[in-house]
């Protein structure tokens, strides 16, 4: 599995959780859903994501989105 891969299970899972969370404990989880998407979204245009080089020290190859 390469980093493009890892991140993608990573960014999905996590707006997952954080749906479940907000329905069954507290609509202010919301805001991790948000600051996800906007994490996914600036990495977009700068290239720049804080989790793929937390992966990548973890020893995962990067794809081709991360090189």
């Amino acid at each position: 599995m390469n980093l493009d891969r890892v991140m993608f299970a990573f960014a999905g899972t996590m707006v997952l959780l954080s749906a479940a969370l907000a329905y069954f404990v507290s609509p202010a989880w919301l805001l991790l859903t948000a600051f996800v998407g906007l994490n996914m979204l600036q990495a977009s245009f700068t290239g720049f994501c804080p989790a793929a080089k937390l992966f990548s020290r973890f020893g995962i190859k990067a794809g081709c989105a991360f090189k």
